[in-house]
């Protein structure tokens, strides 16, 4: 077997830009690289599930937060994706049990600038590095990532494989990519979601901005449909007085409705995950026929992320792939119902066709403004309403806690009125 190039562009002295003296950073790290579909190939150090034989292949997608990478990490909608880090040090605050977003790492391999040593806080448990390692994910330190972020942006997110081995050639590894399917067209849902309903009763604790309400002596209940869902969306849910009960994504319609007539559910949610949202058939059906059925006392629904994408499916909207998506902690939405700005958490590749979604009855509450994608809709007089974002990141901090709040209020009044409940 022929042994692997190094391309002088792709050298962990001149992709870093670290002066030759900083070397000693990496020493017994062993070598590692990232092939990308366009023929670049990176090479830098392995750390995490180091010498398992791995060769991984995924999407390459790109984050411009600065923290929170445990939670990116264990993010259920980075299912099929190698994220790369564009902030130069990852790992200061190491990892804890506390800040998972899922039960496990869900990223397909990790790229970095340079990995933290020793971590800083007093939360910590463990370093990110041993955190990958117990999770069998690779990572990939040395590289110029902000370099990497440049190609993906230009070019489009594009597949890519990340390996420690050392018996692949480059022109292989580039061929491994290039054969890799396209995330367009994928159902990653049944991979991530739950497959039996549990019940969720953990709240956001001395995180929470103020002490858990509940106005009934009936607590509230919402039904979430698990597509892939974030652990602090149910935590915001129940912070709120909500009692949540989770279920699989492909819960039968009539089951949804019956135990909404029986007084059993006051409210739909659909949360994030992975994936093409037009692959989501079932769940995309499943919504359609509750949409429709109009009862004589509404449901109200909410839909964050995936579960946006899906509702705006379900009435008759159409999806597609943005070039290289939306990843970060500070991206700016206009609030177009109240004429706010506020700094909102995303993570997503895919984004929904306003005209398509005006079309079919849809009204747009939120445009991104980098690009001016659809960053909210509401079906207007009905309880129905849904946003691209993530509220539950606490980004700004708390611009956008107020959708959580929002559907409570739906819920309350459909419960007390019997009738429609008009949120915004």
């Amino acid at each position: 077997m022929t042994a692997p190039t190094t391309p002088r562009r792709s050298s962990p002295s001149k992709s870093t830009g670290r002066d030759p003296g900083s070397e000693a950073l990496f020493a017994n790290r062993p070598p590692a690289r990232l092939a990308l579909a366009d023929g670049s190939v990176f090479t830098g150090f392995a750390f995490g599930a180091v010498a398992r034989g791995l060769a991984t292949v995924a999407e390459v997608v790109f984050s411009t937060a600065m923290l929170g990478y445990q939670e990116s990490l264990t993010d259920p909608s980075y299912t099929g994706q190698i994220l790369v880090d564009t902030f130069p040090l990852v790992g200061n605050t190491g990892t804890n049990d506390q800040d998972m977003e899922s039960a496990k790492v869900q990223v397909s391999g990790f790229v970095i600038r340079e990995l933290a040593r020793h971590p800083s806080s007093f939360r910590s448990t463990r370093t990110l590095e041993a955190f990958l390692a117990a999770s069998g994910v690779l990572g990939i330190e040395g590289l110029d990532t902000r370099a990497i972020t440049r190609r993906l942006r230009t070019s489009g997110s594009m597949s890519g494989v990340i390996t420690d081995r050392t018996d692949l050639t480059d022109s292989q590894l580039v061929d491994m990519a290039r054969k890799a399917p396209s995330m367009a067209g994928q159902n990653l849902v049944p991979a991530v979601g739950c497959t039996s309903g549990r019940t969720w009763a953990e709240t956001l604790g001395e995180w929470s901005p103020s002490a858990p309400t509940q106005r009934d002596a009936r607590p509230l209940c919402v039904l979430a449909l698990d597509c892939g869902a974030k652990a602090n969306i149910f935590r915001n849910l129940a912070d709120r007085g909500c009692e949540v009960r989770v279920v699989p994504h492909n819960t039968p319609a009539h089951d949804i409705l019956a135990m909404h007539e029986q007084g059993e559910i006051d409210g739909l949610f659909i949360s994030n995950g992975p994936g093409d949202p037009a692959a989501v058939e079932q769940t995309i059906a499943m919504l359609r026929t509750i949409i429709r059925s109009r009862p004589e006392r509404e449901l109200p629904i909410f839909g964050i992320c995936l579960g946006h994408q899906l509702l705006s499916l379900a009435i008759g909207a159409k999806t597609y792939k943005l070039k290289f998506g939306h990843r970060g902690a500070n991206q700016p939405v206009h609030n177009r119902v109240t004429g706010h700005v506020e700094i909102t958490s995303q993570n997503h590749g895919f984004a929904v066709d306003p005209d398509s979604l005006e079309a079919a009855g849809g009204e747009v509450t939120h445009l991104h403004l980098n690009d001016h994608t659809v960053a909210g809709f509401r079906i207007k007089g009905r309880p129905i309403f849904s946003v691209q974002h993530h509220p539950e990141a606490s980004p700004g901090p708390h611009d956008a806690a107020y959708l959580f709040d929002q559907f409570v209020d739906a819920m309350h009044s459909a419960r007390r009125h019997h009738a429609p409940a008009v949120v915004g």
